[in-house]
């Protein structure tokens, strides 16, 4: 038997005229699998942006129907089915652009704090209770009626998050909702977060050593960029928590003035940011930024239109920009400075030239390929940048045969 909700739907809003419910594709998937015989709600994030009027990015779905069933009921429908997370209870199912997460009904068997072994339910409220935050845990059905098992519904109205049942238990299922814990608080909350919420998060705060790296850096980058993570990053620091996460600095006046950048705002708060590509296994590109940031020169607009030219030229436009940012978070000047912002805009308002001169040319003259020419390269270069970048290509392969000359 299927309990009722603590708040009754009636009591609820209704998303029946929210435009993402009525799609098309929506509809058809989630009939057809009624049709089948199971029932199917969507769940946590859509419903919860919904009901805090921001904007819903994923639609996932969740059903009293096992994944095998899903998965034959989708293929005779002639959907697209990824059985990307079967493992665990999930199948992806496409229809036409339309991409739904759908998820079995599930009750918890055991759990280690890393992973859990599951059952699968069509018990709607006990699969409620197995989720992380009260906010999350709220489902709606195709016609918009909205079913809440555990208060999410007053939480979101209060902008709380909280754990579902007893914040320690469920921090014991997967150590990773700490982080989550106060990632949501920095993306959704207002005011101080839920103090048996923190208090439980700092008693287990050892278990975030036993997760993956991966995992890890995922919330990580996630809380950096949420709206209030400065003021929630110092919550965690002043807690203890933070320092199992990541050795810190205590650079919270220049993280607040960095704009929502989360290589940014890890390169400032990391003490050794060198070491983050293999302690959170950085993407290659996340850690070529950081790379980059790490031998950057300092930047000023006190440098005149050559240097900054020059330097451009140099660092590229993407690291220029990341090491404008950094510079002007670290000076004294308001963050809307004409100054920085002009050295900001330099790429957009100078597109950096290509030297048009290679090595095919140089041959072209006689030089043989080697260490020699490279060193010819270079100095023409050289010589090119200090004529700020208005020799052509004639000119410079002109000055090559007049050197050869001598």
């Amino acid at each position: 038997m299927v309990r009722q909700p603590k708040v009754p739907s009636s009591d609820l809003p209704s998303l029946a005229k929210v435009a993402w419910l009525n799609d098309g594709r929506l509809q058809e998937v989630m009939s057809t699998f009624m049709l089948a015989g199971g029932e199917v709600r969507i769940i946590g994030g859509a419903v919860r942006n919904t009901l805090l009027d921001l904007p819903v990015a994923d639609i996932d779905l969740a059903t009293t129907l096992e994944p095998q069933e899903v998965v034959r009921i989708a293929s005779q429908e002639k959907f697209g089915v990824h059985l990307t997370g079967f493992d665990h209870g999930t199948v992806t199912v496409v229809n036409g652009g339309g991409v739904y997460q759908v998820t079995s009904l599930r009750r918890d068997v055991a759990t280690d704090g890393r992973r859990a072994v599951v059952a699968y339910s069509t018990d709607w409220a006990e699969d409620a209770h197995r989720r992380d935050f009260t906010m999350n845990a709220l489902s709606c059905d195709a016609m918009g009626r909205c079913y809440d098992y555990t208060s999410g519904y007053a939480d979101i109205l209060k902008r709380k998050v909280r754990f579902v049942g007893v914040a320690a238990q469920r921090i014991a299922e997967d150590y990773l909702r700490i982080l989550r814990f106060f990632r949501f608080h920095a993306t959704f909350g207002v005011g101080a977060p839920d103090r048996a919420g923190v208090a439980a998060c700092e008693a287990q705060a050892q278990g975030i050593k036993s997760l993956s790296a991966e995992r890890v850096r995922q919330e990580l980058l996630k809380l950096l960029v949420a709206p209030r993570a400065v003021a929630t990053l110092k919550v965690m620091a002043k807690r203890g928590i933070l320092a199992h996460v990541i050795e810190y600095t205590n650079d919270w006046r220049v993280l607040e003035r960095l704009p929502r950048d989360g290589i940014l705002r890890l390169f400032v708060l990391a003490q050794m940011p060198n070491q983050l590509a293999v302690d959170l296994r950085l993407s290659n590109a996340e850690a070529k930024r950081l790379a980059a940031l790490t031998v950057a020169p300092a930047l000023s607009p006190d440098f005149n239109l050559h240097e900054r030219k020059v330097l451009l030229y140099s660092m590229g436009a993407d690291c220029w920009r990341d090491a404008v940012h950094l510079g002007w978070a670290k000076a004294r000047e308001k963050s809307a400075d004409a100054a920085w912002q002009a050295l900001l805009d330099l790429p957009k308002n100078w597109p950096i030239p290509v030297f048009p001169v290679k090595g095919l040319d140089l041959r072209s003259l006689g030089h043989v390929s080697g260490p020699r020419m490279g060193v010819l390269l270079r100095e023409l270069e050289d010589w090119w940048l200090a004529s700020d970048f208005k020799p052509g290509k004639e000119e410079l392969l002109q000055r090559v045969k007049v050197e050869d000359g001598k």
